[in-house]
């Protein structure tokens, strides 16, 4: 690598996709055409730009900005990040026209996604906390929208539940930050790193950290704030579901790798707690998947298990210490292998939608019998995601099992129970077959079985995909088994480019994928899956109609439903009565409360109050001249960015 220097293209990577979704809304109004072209010129400007930080450590900061100022890096993890949003971004942007021609208001889908990208490069390519923290509340209230496109009913309840998890995540989440602050003095990751790894006892901090990683987790889909993630997936058009599941959800992700990897960085005890999310997240979206009828919620659902799978990855890295090398290339290469297969998954779904206007199994089945293109554009990341060996989803999913069969042997030598992990590695295991079984349901309903109602027709008389859209999903598709045959050459080479960013090293030795040490993980997931999709879903998840005809039946129970049944109730009843309750309380005891506060917190000077100064927040000060200076701070900084989302809070409204 080279030497760490200052780079430009960070801001123009970051601002120059709000620029442009200005300018494409105002080409827009006029014509609609040049619009379009103006779409795909910017999202490949912004595509090449980010192909010219590879090989480079770049850094730039925008001092004084807001008051502490925003701060952006590149190094290997978030070069490989910024050239990954550029190129998704490009290919749906290609597809959306295609996608989008039937649709209203596409002058503002536009906007928004430009918006959003900005917002997104932002966060993969920031070097502090305070950074990452305002683009993640942009790219929230940005997406909103893409979510609610529609704007039918159901969308629109769907969107709201995306935004109220949102905002409430990043509420608790700017609640840690300002703790953590207060503590350290900075927000700087690397500075934060090297503070927390000062403290002799780090669990001090294990409530902030868990403050911290809330608002990520919500947007990273885990339990149990992913209530919002099938619905909002599903009522999106697909260019955004892509968008959702490829990038989207991946910054909490990211935020959840910060916190494990920076702030608790080699913590056994905050490992265990990240590995259990992880695994019930893991588990959940893909019994959840094997449930649905809908093929953009199987996506959705099967989207949250595999999130679990790297979440598990990153809190094997916190078991395993300095020895993490398999976990940390298992997160990143499931987190890049993930957003391959959803980007083909859920744009090949967009085909059949924009042909049909249908998602449920029953109605979309035996549509793509006699279409080999659409069926390639399946089969490959199916494959790839049910870790079929010579797919690259094999080659993640084995570093991440390895790297639970590596920490189990550490324990037997230690003379430590194996029990929870094993556990653990059975559930992975057993995920695994699960995530094969639902696609299996996938690929067989649309592309082996007839349909018993006959043929679906399509509703417009033209070719079921673009030739540019038809090139370049074909050509992702071929890449995969690629990706997998020669993993060494591939995917090994990104896996060490970013593994400083989790403060790991490259594996002491190459790992030999195809040993049957490695492979027997996969043989096992695969008679799992064979298991689950015969005597399961053809057995159970299925029944005759009146007519006799075999069909896909949805036996999730009605009551079963975490939003419904337990956080509107609360949220929208019980919460508020509580807080009005102690509020009038607080309201009857204020006056006691500051007398309290002038005796214990404040200074008396003069009969006036005067808040003590405090270097890491903003405060009123009186100097001699009686003039009142305004200290700058994270406060007054998160102050002066709540003006600007409030705005942007208020256009989206109105």
């Amino acid at each position: 690598m080279e030497t760490m220097t200052t780079s430009i293209i960070l801001p123009f990577l970051v601002f120059f996709p709000f620029l442009g979704a200005v300018i494409s809304y105002i080409i827009g109004r006029s014509n609609k055409g040049a619009r379009d072209i103006w779409c795909w010129i910017l999202s490949a400007v912004i595509f090449i730009a980010s192909l010219t930080l590879i090989g480079k450590e770049t850094v730039y900061s925008l001092r004084g900005f807001c008051g502490l100022g925003l701060s952006f890096a590149a190094d290997g993890f978030g070069v490989i990040l910024a050239v990954l949003t550029g190129a998704i971004w490009l290919i749906t942007t290609i597809f959306s026209k295609e996608y989008m021609a039937a649709e209203r208001n596409r002058n503002r889908y536009y906007f928004f996604v430009f918006l959003t990208l900005g917002a997104t490069m932002g966060i993969f390519l920031s070097a502090d906390l305070f950074t990452t923290f305002i683009f993640f509340e942009i790219m929230s209230f940005t997406s909103f929208v893409l979510v609610m496109h529609d704007e039918e009913d159901f969308t629109v309840r769907s969107a709201k539940t995306y935004l109220a998890v949102a905002v409430i995540g990043g509420l608790v989440t700017l609640m840690g930050l300002f703790m953590m602050y207060q503590k350290a003095g900075t927000l700087n990751m690397a500075e934060l790193t090297a503070f927390m790894q000062s403290r002799e006892n780090p669990a001090e901090f294990y409530a902030i950290g868990v403050l911290i990683l809330f608002g990520f987790a919500a947007k990273a889909g885990l339990f149990p704030l992913h209530i919002w993630l099938p619905n909002a997936y599903t009522v999106a058009p697909a260019p955004s579901s892509a968008l959702l599941s490829c990038l989207l959800t991946k910054t909490g992700v990211f935020g959840t790798i910060i916190v494990s990897c920076k702030l608790f960085l080699h913590d056994a005890a905050w490992g265990q707690f990240i590995l259990i999310l992880g695994i019930i997240t893991m588990v959940l979206g893909a019994v959840l998947a094997v449930f649905s009828v809908n093929l953009k919620r199987t996506l959705a659902c099967s989207s949250m298990s595999q999130i679990g799978f790297i979440i598990i990855a990153i809190g094997m890295q916190g078991l395993l210490g300095e020895h993490n090398a398999l976990a940390a290339s298992g997160t990143l290469l499931h987190f890049l292998n993930h957003s391959l297969f959803k980007l083909l998954l859920f744009l090949g779904a967009g085909v059949i939608f924009m042909n049909l206007r249908e998602l449920n199994l029953n109605k979309i089945r035996g549509y793509g019998k006699d279409k080999p293109l659409l069926k390639l554009i399946f089969l490959m990341p199916i494959l790839g995601i049910g870790g079929i060996p010579l797919w690259n989803g094999y080659i993640s999913k084995t570093l991440i099992h390895e790297s639970m069969v590596e920490y189990i042997e550490v324990l037997k030598e230690a003379g430590q129970s194996i029990a929870f992990m094993k556990g653990a590695e059975i559930l992975f295991l057993f995920s695994g077959g699960l995530t094969l079984a639902y696609m299996t349901k996938i690929f067989v309903c649309i592309f082996l079985e007839d349909n018993p109602y006959g043929t679906p027709k399509p509703v417009k008389n033209a070719p079921y995909i673009s030739k540019p859209m038809a090139v370049i999903l074909g050509a992702i598709a071929i890449c995969l088994p690629i990706l997998g045959i020669f993993p060494h050459q591939t995917q090994d080479a990104l896996a060490a480019m970013g593994a400083h960013f989790m403060n790991a090293h490259t594996p002491a030795h190459a790992v030999h994928y195809f040993a049957w040490v490695n492979l027997k993980g996969a043989v096992i997931s695969i008679c799992v899956g064979i298991v689950v999709y015969f005597l399961f879903i053809r057995k159970v998840l299925m029944q005759k109609d009146a007519n006799g005809n075999l069909v896909y039946v949805d036996r999730w129970p009605a009551w079963c439903n975490l939003e419904d049944k337990v956080y509107r109730p609360i949220l929208l009843t019980v919460l508020p009565y509580v807080g009005g309750f102690f509020a009038r309380i607080a309201g009857n005891l204020m006056d006691d409360i500051i007398a309290l506060l002038r005796i214990f917190i404040f200074n008396n000077d003069n009969g006036r109050i005067v808040p003590p100064e405090d270097k890491y927040f903003s405060a009123y000060t009186d100097y001699e001249n009686d003039h009142q200076v305004y200290r700058e701070g994270f406060a007054q900084s998160i102050l002066l960015i709540g003006l600007g989302l409030t705005i942007a809070v208020i256009y989206i409204i109105v």
